[in-house]
């Protein structure tokens, strides 16, 4: 690891699946790679382009079923309508169980968040995420901040698209 690249000797893994917040995805997936992770992208199948919010396509690189969270570093849930769906998926939800046991940072942005609520992951953690679904984190049982970018204990999470800078930086931070 250096200076210039902290993340060097990282695996990242980010979620993908129809309808994703375009720049949820490629923002971090850009400036991990930038700090010298790997970054490996999942989806619900693998090597199926998966078409962003805004249009922007993503290819997944593997399938999520097949996903270790032993072997990465950190996770990143990107939002728009993806984690609705995704979210009813049991092989998601035991990732997100096995990366929370194992105390990796779970990075979760806007409705990103929906995810972790499922998993039943953030009972009693402080966390922010899209005011759309404030009273789904709150029901959940973790602690609504309405901040640009929360962390507690292994969990990073941000609001919207502009919290991005601050999410990166605080993820990047939490793994290097």
């Amino acid at each position: 690891m250096s200076k210039e690249f902290p993340l060097s000797d990282r695996r990242v893994l980010i979620l993908v699946g129809d309808i994703y917040e375009d720049l949820e995805l490629w923002y971090p997936k850009l400036r991990l790679q930038e700090a010298g992770a790997e970054v490996l992208v999942a989806g619900p199948e693998a090597s199926v382009k998966y078409s962003g919010k805004n249009g922007y396509p993503c290819i997944s690189e593997a399938a999520i079923e097949q996903m270790d969270a032993a072997v990465f570093d950190a996770l990143v849930v990107p939002g728009g309508f993806m984690p609705d769906k995704l979210r009813r998926d049991p092989a998601v939800l035991e990732l997100i169980r096995s990366f929370n046991r194992l105390g990796k940072p779970i990075a979760a942005i806007c409705h990103g968040g929906w995810i972790p609520i499922s998993a039943g992951v953030y009972q009693g953690i402080r966390v922010t995420g899209s005011p759309g679904i404030k009273d789904d984190l709150v029901n959940a049982g973790a602690i609504y901040e309405d901040e640009p970018v929360v962390v507690d204990r292994n969990h990073v999470t941000s609001r919207r698209p502009d919290d991005l800078p601050a999410f990166c930086r605080e993820l990047i931070r939490l793994i290097s």
